[in-house]
């Protein structure tokens, strides 16, 4: 059984698209549910809504839950496996040690093929080749220079732009890497129907500002 890590987010999305082109089509989705907004390991804004985005790639999906505890929430993660008999997993991680080798270690213990395929993608490679076929919203940002007018706003050319004058400004990392954004993709390449959000809403928690999702739904394309 081959499983994907998915958030809904550019990285796990992408890292979809590429084991799709080398014939390795993920047979289920696996999406927490976690209670912790910033949890290590997983991605919480908007996760109900990536049922759109399984039913548009035609893809099963299966979520779980987890209190999202630091390392507690890694024997959560690792039932997941079990419980869906996975033999093979994909996961969107791209320069995070810290997710990379908990998922590696647990799959090692359990005789699991881990696909890595965006793992070191230069930033701006990764940003530019989204651009080209991938419809990519941000729905979370939390670093210094991210106001609120970033939110729900379209990865594009122009995005881009604005995140190269963040990187040498503030030093963020452009693939967000280090939770200074979280994103979530409307359209790509395996996507059968996009997903357009007919209700939403911004909200700041401290340091945080948030995109949420409040209805939306699958349109041609």
């Amino acid at each position: 059984m081959i499983a994907a890590l998915y958030s809904g987010g550019k990285d796990s999305t992408l890292a979809i698209h590429k084991m799709v082109e080398q014939d390795k089509k993920p047979d289920i989705l696996l999406s927490a549910i976690s209670d912790n907004d910033f949890s290590y390991m997983f991605h919480k804004p908007n996760i109900k809504w990536t049922a759109l985005q399984a039913e548009s790639m035609e893809i099963r999906q299966v979520f779980f839950e987890t209190k999202g505890e630091k390392e507690v929430e890694l024997a959560d993660l690792e039932k997941a496996f079990k419980d869906n008999n996975v033999t093979e997993l994909i996961t969107g991680a791209v320069a995070s040690t810290y997710q990379r080798d908990r998922i590696n270690n647990i799959c090692k213990k359990l005789g699991i093929a881990h696909h890595a395929p965006l793992w070191g993608i230069e930033p701006l490679d990764e940003l530019r080749e989204l651009v080209k076929s991938f419809e990519v919203i941000i729905t979370q940002v939390s670093a210094e220079g991210f106001g609120n007018d970033i939110l729900g706003k379209t990865l594009d050319d122009n995005m881009i732009e604005r995140l190269l004058k963040l990187r040498e400004k503030y030093r963020i990392n452009m693939s967000f890497e280090g939770g200074e954004a979280e994103s979530f993709v409307l359209n790509g390449p395996l996507f059968r129907e996009r997903i357009v959000v007919t209700k939403a809403r911004t909200e700041w928690k401290g340091n945080v500002g948030a995109y949420i999702i409040e209805q939306a739904e699958l349109a041609e394309k």
